[in-house]
């Protein structure tokens, strides 16, 4: 009984020992893979995928009347998301454009008075100029009378009826002269009312422009293709303009990574090095990015409320140097990256890119 015992203890020993072994052997591979790792790379896990998420932004407030998209759901540039109730924007669009109907009637009945006065102001120089003939021939017959009433060959009655009829014609000259200046005047007083009817006409078109641009906003488009995110109207919602109504995810442009290395790692990093990505969620698939810049200053210079080392409680801390890193590839490919997740970056020492 005692050496069946002996066996089984040795049995188990012998197990344990090789059980041991392969865990020594395992934490010796894992430990030298890791220092291997931390001497070939610089890296750093405090990273995040980032991509344009935009917000779309009502441009016009009133009743939504459609919502045409759902949350995640692909679309394409131009595709219709939202309809809003344009009634009131198109009675807006109406009332200018008859506004501007009587703008320009107005501008053609002063173009119809200012031809009108332009005939009379003819009419009044024509006049004028007709007399203008009879007073230099009342003045001649005048003079004549003068010298022979002077010889007494005419009487007085007969020169007091040449000056009279002289005077007549004087006055007529002078009304007519008095007509002409006041068409004159009018003329000018019509075409100076008509640039003050012009300068409406053109402020109304404006206005129009403006009123049909308010029409067009009630109908909101995909700025450009990408993904919809998360989602905050329904039908029949009042909404104002410049509210957010959703999220879109923009697919027109490259993915990156920011990844916040300390900064006693960047002192070898340079635009254009190679970097591994590795992400949280695809711990077996890797990713190729390229360094395309690094950041002018630390993240926290950019915090609301950044450190002031000069007021007496000075603690130092390792910064870090956010690195903006694109992922290469195709994009389909990229497509399992989401913005947001949590990422490994790897950049390898000793690169020699320029």
């Amino acid at each position: 009984m005692k050496k069946k015992y002996s066996v089984t203890d040795r049995l188990i020993t012998r197990i344990t020992g090789w059980i041991a072994g392969v865990i020594v052997i395992t934490l010796a591979i894992w430990g030298i893979y890791t220092l291997w790792g931390y001497y070939t790379y610089e890296q750093t896990n405090d990273a995040q995928v980032e991509e344009y998420v935009n917000p779309v932004i009502s441009r016009a407030g009133g009743f939504i009347v459609a919502v045409r998209f759902e949350e995640n759901e692909h679309v394409k540039k131009g595709d219709t998301l939202l309809i809003i109730d344009n009634r009131e924007y198109i009675l807006q669009q109406e009332q200018t454009e008859a506004s501007i109907k009587k703008a320009e009637g107005q501008l053609t009945v002063l173009e119809s008075n200012i031809h009108t006065l332009e005939r009379s102001a003819a009419a009044s120089q024509a006049q004028i100029t007709a007399t203008n003939a009879k007073v230099w021939k009342q003045q001649l017959d005048f003079d004549r009378y003068k010298q022979l009433y002077n010889e007494e060959s005419a009487t007085k009655q007969q020169l007091e009826n040449m000056q009279a009829t002289l005077d007549v014609n004087k006055s007529d000259y002078k009304s007519a002269q008095e007509n002409y200046d006041a068409a004159i005047s009018r003329i000018n007083d019509i075409r100076a009312e008509k640039t003050v009817v012009s300068a409406e006409l053109a402020r109304l078109n404006a206005l129009l422009d403006r009123n049909k641009l308010d029409v067009s906003y009630t109908i909101i488009t995909a700025s450009y293709s990408g993904r919809m995110g998360r989602r905050t109207v329904e039908v029949g919602q009042m909404i104002d303009a410049g509210q957010t109504l959703a999220f879109i995810v923009n697919n027109e442009t490259d993915k990156w990574v920011v990844a916040n290395y300390k900064e006693t790692q960047v002192a070898n990093m340079h635009i254009g090095d190679s970097v591994k990505v590795i992400a949280d969620a695809y711990p077996g698939k890797e990713f190729k990015g390229t360094i395309i810049s690094l950041s002018p200053a630390t993240g926290s210079s950019f915090s609301l409320l950044p450190p002031d080392n000069s007021t007496g409680n000075y603690v130092k801390i390792v910064q870090r140097i956010p690195v903006r890193i694109r992922i290469d590839g195709n994009r389909r490919d990229n497509d399992v990256l989401k913005v947001g997740m949590n990422v490994n970056v790897y950049v390898p020492k000793g690169q020699h890119n320029g």
